[in-house]
């Protein structure tokens, strides 16, 4: 591209001349005001005009060729005017709404009969689960709780029994305080029997001697729903311990555990054997009748909380809470069976797993018997181990 200046010279039309009359004239009349070029105005519009136009006075008595003249070369003035806003382009994408902030907690605690309402506590909601006959007893609340209106504008919910306190040792009221002097958590939870923390591996161990087979229906289920097997081995520590549904925490984290355990049930029913399947949800897990002829599913689900904790530990921000009541009846072998255990973990030693696991057998027998050591130590104790 040539970078060459060019120049270009205005060209001059002569006027033509005028008479004496003409000049005589011209020097007796008034300079009159050029008007604003209508078609400029109109464009401009009449509130914010963007072009001003004004012409050289004309010498009186200005002969109509001057008076062309003038007309039709005014000076032209622009004047910058901000551009009108545009609306911002609809793409098509529903914006989500923002996530609601913890200050509104909606706590429910769930009964079944109405005998049961007189041990609610009053800081809680009651929640009627009159009727529901689901398998999977208060995860199916959760779901339900999920898909209704009920949590509107909730920033921590959860659902609790109503043996709550009988459990925790805990009111709703100390509940609710806890939760207030931890802010900023996505989820809070507790593990009402802290003894479990110091005697076993891990909750699946725990399991076996409360449920008949309840090891080899789980690694039914593990196979099937196609989870990590290592778990029932793996040596616990007492943070991560959460022997019950007693959580609340945010929505997101409640959209992530809802979708992680029904994604593990719908694999683990589809891989799982007929004969399986059936055992899983048959009545046989609850031999004592403690808990309504409950099937192995929600004994299962609970403890996929754990799981789960597992897997998010790095995504949420996560704190257990104690319970005090339940800790003061701990005596001085579970305290030091749970702290040898937890040192063990943290510091990988092996040696000092192997301690706290022969510890762990000589207070098991001092509390449950010989028969009974016979009947499951085996089983609760593997023969590896995987911090």
């Amino acid at each position: 591209m040539s970078t060459r200046k060019t120049s270009s010279m205005a060209v001059k039309v002569p006027a033509r001349p005028a008479g004496k009359k003409a000049r005589r004239a011209a020097a007796h009349t008034k300079p009159r005001a050029v008007a604003p070029i209508p078609s400029l105005v109109k464009q401009a519009g009449a509130t914010a005009p963007l072009v001003k136009a004004a012409a050289k006075p004309a010498a009186r008595n200005a002969t109509p060729v001057a008076k062309e003249t003038a007309m039709a070369q005014p000076v032209i003035k622009l004047v910058a005017s901000p551009a009108a806003a545009k609306a911002p382009a609809r793409t098509g994408k529903r914006v989500p709404p923002a996530e609601p902030t913890q200050d509104k907690v909606r706590i429910f605690q769930i009964y079944y009969r109405p005998e049961q309402r007189q041990f609610l506590d009053p800081a809680f909601e009651p929640y009627n689960n009159e009727g529901d006959n689901s398998p999977l007893l208060e995860f199916n609340v959760f779901r339900k709780l999920m898909n209704s209106e009920l949590l509107s504008g909730a920033g921590l919910w959860g659902a609790l029994s109503w043996k709550f306190k009988e459990k925790t040792g805990l009111s709703g009221e100390q509940l609710l305080q806890i939760i207030a002097a931890h802010p900023g958590q996505d989820v809070y939870y507790c593990n009402p029997f802290p003894e479990l923390e110091a005697l076993y591996h891990n909750l699946w161990l725990q399991g076996e001697p409360s449920h008949p087979n309840f090891l080899i229906l789980c690694r039914d289920f593990f196979q099937a729903a196609g989870l990590d097997e290592s778990a029932f081995t793996q040596l616990v520590p007492s943070s991560h311990f959460a022997a019950s549904n007693y959580f609340i925490a945010t929505p997101a984290f409640w959209r992530g555990y809802a979708r992680f355990v029904s994604e593990v049930i719908e694999r683990a029913e589809k891989g799982m054997s007929a004969t399986a399947r059936a055992m899983i949800y048959s009545a046989a897990a609850d031999r004592k009748a403690m808990h309504a002829g409950a099937s192995y599913m929600p004994f299962i689900v609970e403890r996929l909380f754990g799981v789960y904790l597992s897997q998010v530990s790095e995504q949420y921000k996560i704190h257990k809470f104690s319970c005090e009541q339940q800790e003061k009846k701990m005596n001085v072998h579970l305290r030091l069976l749970r702290q040898m255990k937890d040192v063990a973990i943290s510091s990988k030693s092996l040696w000092l797993a192997t301690c706290w696991v022969n510890y762990r057998n000589v207070y098991m027998q001092q509390l449950h018997g010989a028969e009974w050591c016979k009947r499951y130590l085996r089983d609760i104790t593997p023969v590896q181990v995987k911090f």
